[in-house]
């Protein structure tokens, strides 16, 4: 069977800081420079949630993009949207909220509910010129 990748992409806003809670300010405003701020800052989010598989005969689809978007609405966005990650999202709280650690938390929440033989990948876009891409560990 042929195989194909289709791409939902989705948006967040949220805030974070970049902050090791074991070094000291000056390590962190050093490490971390301005994303190490106390008062927190922004970004608008973008994810590319990719599936990878076979088409499936019947549909035409690898996957039917609107149950992906539900999925991904369901399982993960509306725990980040507008929200502190630091602050106000548990899987946060002992984890820097680097763009590489939200991707990673991002996968496990999204690929439980992959269906089987499909592979996830995503990219992150944290700015408009710098991204993270994953597909799990």
């Amino acid at each position: 069977m042929p195989r194909c990748s289709v791409t939902r992409r989705v948006h967040f806003n949220a805030a974070h800081r970049l902050y090791n809670p074991n070094y000291s300010d000056e390590w962190n405003r050093t490490t971390f420079g301005k994303c190490a701020n106390a008062n927190f800052h922004g970004h608008n989010y973008e994810l590319e949630v990719t599936v990878e598989g076979e088409v499936e005969p019947e549909t035409g689809y690898v996957m039917d993009l609107a149950i992906l978007q539900k999925m991904v609405e369901e399982r993960l966005i509306r725990h980040l949207d507008h929200k502190n990650l630091n602050v106000d999202v548990p899987w946060f709280k002992d984890l820097n909220p680097t763009a590489e650690n939200i991707a990673i938390v991002a996968w496990r929440q999204i690929c439980p509910a992959i269906p089987a033989g499909l592979r996830l990948r995503l990219r992150l876009w944290e700015t408009p010129r710098n991204y993270v891409e994953y597909e799990g560990a």
